[in-house]
């Protein structure tokens, strides 16, 4: 078992909203009223003390049942939650889909996990995103890596990131920060497949296999107790 699941210490979280829909999966002619100009369509998965922040996982934008329920890759058929669990970095299959319960968010927390999106606007698919939106949710993101100090930042999705960073020929793995405006020099940056189910380049063992090396990368910077 990784390190990530060898010792777990209760953290308290920011506090998030409960689901819009009462614990409820969304109904598909719900759905339509998610895709709103709120820049705030999910909220993010904090640690309420920063320094316990090890990893922090970053999405593109936040799908439409995703903000329907206010959970990360809340929507199934998403690949995301199945390929971290068989990676290793929880200890069982989260099911988001009406909500992240209070038990999985304080066991990602425990571990150092948090988890944000690059662009807070829902919408129905990633590019529906404008390159303004993403080149600021890049500047945003380095502002907040400097804030909170996680080993490393992980971006769930290299054409959003290569339009968010300016940065055309990036590919998988850990990125070359030097030309990024305001990245802290103490934080890694990464980028993973995106885990949607559209994605048919990639499979849940696949994605597993990057996680586990961001969480390779994470123990590596920050040790791999679970304090």
């Amino acid at each position: 078992m990784s390190g990530c699941a060898r010792r777990r210490h209760i953290v308290t979280g920011v506090p998030r909203r409960p689901s819009p829909l009462g614990g409820r999966r969304p109904r598909r002619e719900e759905l339509a009223a998610f895709a709103t100009d709120d820049p705030n369509g999910v909220d993010a998965v904090f640690p309420a003390d920063p320094g316990r922040l090890r990893l922090l996982i970053v999405g593109v934008n936040p799908g439409l049942w995703t903000a329907a329920v206010n959970a990360p890759f809340a929507r199934p058929g998403n690949r995301f939650w199945p390929s971290l669990h068989r990676a290793g970095l929880t200890n069982h299959l989260v099911d988001a889909s009406t909500g992240l319960s209070a038990e999985d968010e304080a066991q990602l927390l425990s571990r150092g996990i948090g988890m944000t999106n690059l662009v807070g606007r829902a919408t129905a698919r990633a590019d529906e995103l404008s390159r303004d939106e993403l080149r600021s949710g890049a500047e945003r993101l380095a502002a907040l890596a400097g804030e909170l100090g996680p080993a490393v930042v992980s971006v769930a999705g290299i054409t959003a990131f290569r339009t968010a960073f300016a940065m055309p020929k990036a590919t998988y793995g850990e990125q070359d920060t030097t030309p990024v405006p305001g990245w802290p020099d103490d934080v890694a940056l990464w980028v993973v497949p995106q885990p949607s189910g559209l994605n048919a380049h990639e499979t849940i063992d696949s994605l597993a296999d990057h996680w586990r090396r961001v969480w390779e990368a994470v123990e590596e910077r920050h040790g791999s107790s679970d304090g």
